[in-house]
């Protein structure tokens, strides 16, 4: 069975969508679903069709987040060793060319938020920083060509 690596905060942002979605949204498109069935003939009924759609939409997505609560294992970041950039650490990294400083943290694919300066250790920069160490030089080859970073700090 794989283990899906998660954060504390990135698993219980999960469990509260999970719980939205079974003491909320599944409820009332159930509601809208019975209204709409209400209406008559159900072959051209359009607001039936759609909570249909989105009946679809939330079961699979609960289904989705309880397999990924399921298999999660949560690493908590102040319990990491910070030798080297792993998940749920935090790095600081120097644009080369730029000089200029960006920090972030390493998440899982569901918890990567580019905003809240947390990226995917499956993405191209995440998948370059694990391992490193401070000092390292980190070569990302992007779409607008390389980009040279310097591991500054693992905080």
């Amino acid at each position: 069975m794989e283990r899906i690596p998660f954060t504390r905060e990135g698993y219980e942002t999960l469990k509260k969508e999970l719980e939205q979605l079974k003491s909320v949204a599944r409820p009332e498109n159930i509601q809208a679903i019975e209204e709409a069935r209400a209406h008559g003939d159900l072959s051209e009924n359009a607001e039936f069709h759609a909570a249909k759609e989105r009946q679809a939409f939330i079961e699979g997505r609960m289904s989705d987040l309880e397999y990924k609560l399921g298999n999660a294992d949560v690493i908590d970041p102040d319990k990491v060793n910070t030798d080297r950039a792993v998940f749920a650490c935090r790095v600081l990294l120097e644009n080369i060319d730029t000089g200029e400083n960006v920090e972030y943290q390493l998440v899982g694919p569901e918890e990567s938020d580019i905003s809240m300066g947390r990226i995917s250790v499956s993405s191209p920069l995440g998948q370059a920083i694990v391992g490193k160490k401070t000092g390292d030089e980190i070569v990302l080859n992007a779409p607008g060509g390389k980009r040279h970073y310097e591991l500054v700090d693992i905080l």
